[in-house]
């Protein structure tokens, strides 16, 4: 678990890869400055880490490209203590961004194998989320609700009510929709049963697998 001069020079140049695609957010411009994002990757990807790229990880899923993550947590219009739910904690380095901003994270993860290793290996990091939960994103966390932000990190078909539900008034929902190919989607809840929703261009995910049992 080494985090070097190099790779922290690495880093500096993956931020103004990210502020140079137009990201202006200081505070999620300093987490990728501060998250050693070499360490949520296998080996024998370490030459890719920072690298503005999308790369495969465990159970068939990738780490996000770093500026997807940074694109995605633009659009919470996080503030601290802010209560997120994060659906497909994946490797975890979006947990690590959203803990860094000094948010409350609640994070689902389906894959097994996914969030066994991601549960321990964000605290040695000192990445303390609220909970990681073993479970299906689809349903969201209602235990939890309501969330100032919802934050899903896969590919989804539709948006899935029980997310919209789980909003509070003026929570944001960011959520790339499609199948082969996902539209950016933000939904502001306006009211009970009102949202606003906006659109932000193409990006690529793996599916949001559903629990079919």
């Amino acid at each position: 678990m080494k985090d070097t001069f190099k790779h922290k020079g690495l880093r500096e140049q993956l931020v103004k890869t990210v502020a140079s695609k137009g990201i202006t957010d200081e505070n999620i411009l300093n987490a990728i400055r501060k998250i050693p994002r070499h360490l949520f990757m296998d080996s024998g990807f370490l030459d890719h880490a920072y690298q503005d790229k999308a790369f495969p990880i465990a159970a068939d899923q990738t780490i996000s490209q770093p500026y997807t993550v940074a694109f995605q947590t633009e659009l919470l219009n996080i503030e601290k203590e802010s209560k997120i739910l994060e659906i497909g904690t994946g490797s975890g380095y979006q947990t690590a961004v959203l803990c860094e901003l000094g948010t409350k994270v609640y994070s689902i993860e389906r894959q097994q194998e996914l969030f066994k290793k991601t549960s321990n290996f964000l605290p040695k990091l000192g990445y303390r989320p609220k909970k990681l939960i073993f479970g299906d994103g689809y349903k969201g966390l209602p235990e939890e609700a309501p969330f100032d932000g919802i934050i899903v990190t896969a590919g989804a078909p539709f948006v899935p009510n029980p997310l919209l539900s789980q909003l509070k008034i003026g929570g944001r929902l960011v959520i790339p929709v499609g199948a082969d190919v996902q539209t950016m989607t933000l939904i502001i809840r306006k009211g009970p049963k009102e949202f606003e929703k906006q659109e932000f261009g193409d990006f690529r995910f793996v599916p949001l697998l559903e629990d079919k049992n």
